[in-house]
């Protein structure tokens, strides 16, 4: 099994936030892989990374990072891949990561999702793989139809709380 979404980040301590990220793709039977990787410490091999992402199969990638959050521009600079950022909350409760992350210049686009929103990065990063693969899309499907049974269930629990002045 050969991986098609890359999920970066530039540091271990992003894995809390970036395995809902994993869980999502491993619940879709996407195969992916998992790397650390610093646009400011190891920029060579995030260079080697993005150049060599295609020819590796991967099909998009998902970066997350906090504070100057460089990462995912840096990776959407050497690639014709899509790239998803994650803004990590650390510094100005992520809004500088976010920033950082939705100010690419022209030519060099980063899709950009909330501040640690790697649910979403991994579902649009399913979404992306849906279009070619009608199995994804089926599986994708399934999932979406669960959200609305959350809120159905959260009306009927809603429901069962008492207050004097409650009319529903």
């Amino acid at each position: 099994m050969s991986p098609i979404v890359s999920i970066i980040m530039g540091s271990t301590s992003d894995l809390p936030v970036m395995e809902k990220a994993c869980k999502f793709l491993d619940d879709m039977q996407v195969p992916f892989e998992v790397n650390a990787l610093s646009a400011h410490r190891t920029p060579d091999a995030v260079e080697q990374f993005a150049k060599g992402a295609h020819e590796r199969g991967i099909r998009v990638i998902i970066a997350g990072a906090g504070m100057a959050a460089a990462l995912p521009g840096v990776i959407a600079a050497q690639t014709t891949l899509p790239v998803i950022g994650v803004p990590i909350k650390g510094m100005l409760d992520g809004l500088d990561a976010m920033l950082s992350i939705i100010q690419m210049p022209p030519g060099i686009p980063v899709a950009t999702v909330g501040i640690n929103g790697a649910m979403n990065a991994a579902i649009l990063a399913v979404e992306m793989l849906a279009l070619a693969d009608e199995a994804v899309a089926e599986r994708l499907a399934a999932y979406k139809a669960t959200l609305g049974q959350k809120i159905e269930k959260a009306n009927r629990d809603l429901a069962e709380v008492k207050y004097m002045f409650k009319t529903n």
